[in-house]
């Protein structure tokens, strides 16, 4: 059964938050609020803050600058996962995805069912990896940031989480490209 390690000193994490609307701004941007006060009461650091409209492009352009950005781990987006045409944040993070983490969409559906029953169906979370930097889209729903941060998220990226947890692996998730 997972645990927290208390002989493992944690390590903060800098984390990227950036919200998706057609319809909000910053000054009414109630998940992206909570996924920065949870990230930050946990012990992380906040290492950038954007918002985007529903525009693919947009999207991917902003995940990949974060990518880039050596002073950036983890990116998690909120919004634009559902079903309406306008909802492409899904479509753009798997534009720049290298690998899928297909348990987490599973996982966090898990989740939603115990909250909000059979319309955790209308969910597409999803999560990924691309250049060494975890990404995450969340719903745009308050409830379901707080969802995925306190059920899954708050243990998988702190590196106490055992039996194992998505910080203890950062050095590995470009391996590939070291020399051999």
């Amino acid at each position: 059964m997972s645990r927290l390690d208390d002989t493992r000193e944690f390590i903060p994490v800098r984390i990227a938050v950036l919200s998706v609307s057609d319809t909000r701004g910053p000054d009414d941007d109630r998940s992206g609020d909570t996924l920065v006060a949870r990230l930050t009461d946990a012990g992380h650091v906040l290492a950038a803050r954007a918002m985007v409209t529903d525009d693919r492009d947009k999207i991917a352009g902003q995940l990949r600058a974060w990518i880039n950005d050596k002073d950036v781990d983890v990116v998690m987006s909120t919004g634009g996962t559902g079903l309406t045409g306008r909802d492409v944040t899904v479509e753009a993070h798997k534009d720049v995805y290298e690998k899928e983490i297909t348990a987490f969409g599973t996982v966090f559906t898990m989740v939603s069912m115990t909250k909000i029953g059979t319309s955790a169906v209308q969910s597409r979370a999803t999560a990924g990896v691309a250049g060494g930097t975890y990404l995450f889209a969340l719903p745009g729903s308050t409830g379901a940031c707080k969802d995925a941060w306190d059920e899954i998220l708050v243990k998988q990226l702190d590196y106490r989480h055992r039996p194992c947890n998505f910080v203890e692996i950062f050095p590995r998730l470009e391996e590939h490209k070291r020399r051999k």
